[in-house]
């Protein structure tokens, strides 16, 4: 099996009011990887576009995903911050990869089903063909390993079968052209930690979420203080204390969700909160957790009114990102249009 140099990528919708879910389920993630990884993090403009966005708001949007990244750690200088617009090798690789997947694995795919709903028809292509465009986003960079939530396991698999036909289809021009038996490598899914997937502060059943009518459903990262207090000590719980043992979460689901925040804050696991909590009532586990998540958030928040105040040095280093991304996913296409015998 050919061996490949490890690399994440990951990439963040620009869709506004980014949330506590973003940062724990992504952003926080990140920072740890950038110790043991060569990164590469994407704001990703053009997914966002397979729905209507308002130019103004979505340059402000990819402003402030920029922004986030900066002001949880992650460095622009070590690691590459870009947006995916400014590289147009991914489209490029997205229509090859059009060609190369199946109609029948798109179909399949749970999400469209979910976001066009009962008016499949009025939806756009893109929002039907994104799971290709997610697939070049990751291959065009040969990336390795890429940090998804449970809600993006099912793409991540495409990925790695469109990559799988690839190098199958053309394999005898990929040894000819001195890339071993694989020009694409299977990357491989990081989900970590106890908050993988965080939940609305109102319904345990339901993921945390921007598009949510009710703003206390979420913590935004720039609710002030205040509003984090208020938020969580108005979340939604059950009568009973909190148990002793994580297997009795399973069927409480906001206790469970704020077990699973405040450990993915602290860096414990359930395990380690229940022996901390078990027996507590929730509003003396909620006054601990407003703590941990005014300690961590708020400083988060305030860096990225800091740097968002400053647009030309978040569009400065969005250039510079996407200038040394372009030599990368530059230098794979090139080898991709020789495998697929485009003449350039």
């Amino acid at each position: 099996m050919a061996q490949f140099p490890q690399r994440v990528f990951s990439g963040v919708q620009p869709t506004g009011n980014l949330h506590l879910g973003n940062y724990l389920g992504a952003i926080h993630k990140f920072v740890s990887l950038q110790d043991t990884h060569d990164c590469i993090f994407c704001v990703v403009d053009l997914h966002a576009i397979t729905v209507f966005q308002d130019p103004a708001v979505l340059k402000a949007n990819i402003r402030e995903v920029t922004a986030a990244f900066l002001a949880c750690g992650i460095d622009p200088v070590r690691h590459i911050v870009f947006n995916q617009s400014q590289v147009p090798e991914h489209s490029e690789l997205a229509w090859i990869f059009n060609c190369v997947a199946r109609i029948g694995w798109l179909s399949r795919m749970t999400q469209f089903k979910e976001k066009a709903g009962k008016d499949k028809e009025n939806a756009s292509v893109g929002l039907y063909a994104y799971p290709t465009l997610m697939a070049a986003d990751i291959l065009i960079y040969r990336a390795t390993h890429v940090p998804v939530g449970e809600d993006q396991k099912q793409h991540l698999e495409l990925a790695r079968d469109v990559a799988q036909k690839f190098n199958k289809d053309f394999s005898a021009s990929i040894a000819s052209l001195g890339h071993n038996e694989a020009f694409f490598p299977m990357p491989e899914p990081l989900i970590q930690g106890p908050a993988t997937r965080v939940m609305s502060l109102r319904d345990g059943s339901k993921k945390m979420s921007k598009s949510d009518p009710s703003d206390n459903s979420r913590i935004n990262l720039t609710d002030t203080a205040d509003i984090i207090a208020q938020k969580i000590r108005r979340a939604k719980t059950d009568p009973e204390p909190l148990p002793s043992e994580v297997e009795c979460l399973g069927s409480r689901l906001e206790a469970d969700n704020l077990v699973s925040i405040y450990a993915a804050l602290r860096g414990f696991s359930k395990q380690d909160v229940l022996n901390e909590f078990g027996g507590a009532n929730f509003s003396q586990f909620k006054n601990a957790l407003v703590e941990v998540a005014e300690a961590k958030l708020g400083p988060i928040g305030a860096e990225m009114k800091r740097i968002q105040s400053n647009p030309a040095y978040i569009d400065d280093i969005l250039r510079k990102g996407a200038d040394r991304a372009r030599v990368i996913a530059g230098a794979n296409m090139a080898a991709i249009k020789d495998i697929i015998g485009f003449i350039r």
